[in-house]
């Protein structure tokens, strides 16, 4: 696994710059990121494990109706969403501290007939609404974990440009990829561009090929993550 400083010096090289005269630290990580960020979305999109995570338990007190996301200022007593939260795929709850776990059903919308009715003591569903869970209130504390798809990078800053991005398997993706940003944006070589954007294109391919098998525990091979032609003619980014 590399650091993001040694992608940008073999970016560099595929931009025939070695000496990273142009290709700088400084001048490369916009476009770095703007390539991190597609990979994560294609990995969250594709449901790859590493996006994969479960939450800490998450209290809810008896006649709460939501679970957000903290504020600016968060109040330590309330426990609140998990900040890198994308996308729930089952959320789960039991009566407080018994650890006895149940999956809760998911709604688009919370019946209206059931908040004039008698108060209960599990929520049984819930609905994501307004980027908050909602729940109907209950007449006694109870616990929720999630299961979610999760943000698994960070902006990456000259500050942190030596960190390990600690996911396997994406550092030939990454390589051609940024390069083939900088190489469309700032060389203004689309040429070039489309060159590396069909390696990077690869490089995807085999990234999520791997992971994909690994799950289906099948040798078939999946379609390709882009059609390798789509940019014929011009570079779309």
């Amino acid at each position: 696994m590399s650091t993001p400083s040694q992608i940008i010096t073999l970016v560099a090289a595929l931009m025939n710059d070695s000496e990273q005269a142009v290709y700088t630290n400084e001048t490369t990580l916009p476009y770095f990121n703007i390539a991190l960020k597609e990979l994560q979305e294609t990995f969250q999109l594709n449901n790859i494990p590493v996006t994969n995570v479960k939450s800490a338990v998450i209290n809810v007190p008896a006649n709460v109706g939501e679970v957000t996301f903290a504020p600016i200022v968060p109040d330590p007593t309330v426990d609140y969403l998990p900040a890198d939260l994308v996308e729930i795929r089952q959320a789960w709850e039991s009566p407080e501290n018994l650890n006895q776990w149940s999956p809760m059903t998911r709604k688009d919308f919370l019946p209206q007939y059931l908040f004039d009715n008698a108060q209960i003591s599990q929520f049984l569903i819930w609905a994501w609404m307004e980027q908050e869970i909602k729940v109907i209130p209950a007449d006694a504390d109870n616990d929720i974990k999630l299961d979610y798809i999760k943000n698994i990078f960070t902006t990456i800053t000259l500050a942190n440009v030596d960190i390990n991005l600690d996911v396997i398997g994406i550092d030939s993706y990454l390589h051609y990829k940024v390069a083939a940003v900088c190489s469309m944006f700032v060389g203004e070589n689309e040429t070039r561009a489309t060159a590396l954007e069909a390696e990077a294109d690869d490089a995807m391919q085999r990234t999520l090929g791997i992971s994909i098998k690994s799950q289906q525990a099948i040798t078939t091979r999946r379609r390709p993550y882009r059609a390798a032609m789509k940019m014929r003619g011009s570079y779309n980014y």
